[in-house]
């Protein structure tokens, strides 16, 4: 699993920065309904010069199993993040060697649907490795640069169990360190944050943000 996340990548330029960042793992959104989708093959083609040790992960939207199956292997990612409203019988299918991370969008309902979502999961035996938190947007599935209420995220733990928990929503580097002082996550998740157009990251903010983050956490776990 990964600690720092730069999302929504459509590029090799993008991509290679974000490495060099010290960026740990990249998203490529696969949601045609994004601005920043891109085609499998496309993905590919970048996935194919990156360092093995970089964790790909490939951000899907209320997709059929068979379709992110597809995709996995067409686009040779090694991580799945479920991104819409699927249910827990749909991480069951997604292939077993991948693992799954499920992103929950917190609106008025706050962990209750969280909640029965991964009691369903624990039903068909397979728990994502991670639940990522995002802010919610109607009408958007992430990467709206709207920042999630930190406090809002206090019991997350007790409700995720061994789960990995990522914060996302709005983080920017001028506030990936409090957020994460705040919330104390695994790993973060960034896309607009770090962009100076939508579908090009600005690699300044990129260097400044993995910096950022990664002092903060290493405050926090020690590292």
């Amino acid at each position: 699993m990964f600690r720092i996340k730069i999302c929504g990548i459509t590029n090799y330029d993008d991509a290679r920065a974000a490495v060099d960042a010290g960026a740990d793992a990249l998203g490529f959104n696969f949601y045609r309904g994004s601005k920043r989708y891109i085609e499998p093959r496309n993905a590919r083609a970048i996935i194919g010069r990156l360092p093995q040790s970089v964790v790909k992960v490939g951000v899907f939207v209320n997709s059929a199993p068979e379709v992110i199956n597809e995709a996995i292997e067409q686009a040779g990612i090694d991580c799945v993040q479920l991104h819409g409203d699927e249910s827990a019988e749909v991480v069951e299918r997604i292939a077993a060697r991948v693992p799954v991370v499920r992103a929950h969008r917190c609106g008025n309902s706050g962990l209750l649907r969280l909640a029965q979502f991964l009691q369903d999961c624990r039903s068909f035996g397979r728990h994502p490795a991670a639940v990522l938190f995002d802010s919610a947007a109607i009408g958007d599935f992430g990467g709206t640069g709207r920042t999630l209420d930190w406090e809002s995220l206090t019991n997350a733990r007790s409700e995720i169990g061994d789960a990995r928990l990522i914060l996302a929503g709005g983080l920017s580097p001028k506030n990936v360190a409090e957020a994460i002082r705040v919330v104390q996550p695994d790993g973060v998740d960034v896309a607009s944050g770090v962009e100076r157009a939508p579908r090009f990251k600005d690699p300044a903010l990129v260097a400044t943000f993995v910096s950022e983050a990664r002092q903060a956490l290493s405050r926090i776990h020690q590292l």
